[in-house]
């Protein structure tokens, strides 16, 4: 990579995925920062530059931000994050965190016509993450998933698209990328301006989205306590499922879910992008504080 380039949003991204993947495999108390650095053809400066432009932290402290003894440290507390976001009078439309979420589930006729009869646009913005695919409605926004080099745009938008299938779509990339900033921007995450979301599912995924909705940011739970949240303490396989089904990738917060050892278990778009996310989180948080 030229040292010299002029990072793009797409761009920097790669070169987060890159940084995330060398972590991955040496370890998060990697200290030998210029090897790190030249690993992804970058400077010292540089690359510390990236990930406080990024996420606001270093790159030592995003790799422990993500390392598997933080969220370990997430999950002490793990059976007082779900109760303690209902005791503080959370409804079921918000969640603790600066990103305010405001949902409609389509009622049970329209999941099973496969959105017939709706109308929804689609398009691509930039994401701290890469390309985001954004679907939505006029009551809010449908789908969202992650283009990269290895996903295209085109196969994101049929994974999200089928979900929908006897939908509508028209490409509105202006009006999406309206929606996304508003997700993206932590500037613009705001009660008053909450982003509007439409869920469409089996009556049990939409209980297991709705939990997903209430764990707060910089907090992590497992999959048998949303087991547990929603009344179901044996279905921990099915909330899996449920949760791999997500159909709003990062504003339904589903990275936030990780093994009962606090491993960072599969994420539909990648574990490396559930790293990213993460570690980008806490970069907001500490921003906040």
């Amino acid at each position: 990579m030229n040292q010299h380039l002029t990072l793009t949003p797409d761009s920097e991204y790669d070169t987060i995925r890159a940084a995330i993947r060398y972590l991955s495999e040496n370890g998060p108390d990697t200290t030998d920062l210029d090897r790190f650095a030249r690993a992804l053809g970058l400077t010292e400066r540089k690359l510390t530059d990236l990930f406080r432009r990024w996420c606001g932290l270093s790159p030592k402290s995003f790799a422990q931000a993500v390392a598997l003894d933080h969220a370990k440290s997430l999950l002490r507390d793990k059976a007082s994050v779900l109760d303690t976001t209902y005791e503080v009078g959370l409804s079921s439309t918000s969640r603790l965190h600066d990103l305010f979420v405001t949902y409609e589930a389509m009622p049970p006729g329209v999941f099973r016509a496969g959105g017939a009869g709706i109308d929804m646009a689609w398009g691509v913005a930039p994401s701290p993450f890469g390309l985001a695919v954004v679907t939505a409605t006029d009551y809010g926004i449908s789908g969202l998933g992650f283009a990269d080099a290895q996903t295209s745009v085109d196969d994101v938008f049929a994974d999200l698209a089928n979900r929908w299938p006897k939908a509508r779509f028209s490409h509105d990339d202006t009006r999406i990328a309206a929606m996304a900033a508003g997700i993206f921007e932590p500037s613009r995450w705001s009660a008053n301006q909450p982003v509007r979301i439409v869920l469409i599912g089996t009556d049990f995924e939409v209980s297991v989205w709705e939990t997903l909705l209430k764990i707060p940011c910089g907090k992590a739970t497992t999959y048998s306590e949303v087991a547990r949240a929603i009344g179901r303490p044996s279905a921990s396989r099915a909330v899996g499922a449920a949760v791999g089904k997500n159909p709003i990738s990062f504003v339904v917060p589903c990275h936030r879910v990780v093994g009962s050892s606090g491993a960072l278990t599969g994420y539909h778009w990648g574990v490396p992008r559930k790293r990213a996310i993460l570690g980008w989180e806490a970069g907001v948080i500490s921003a906040a504080r």
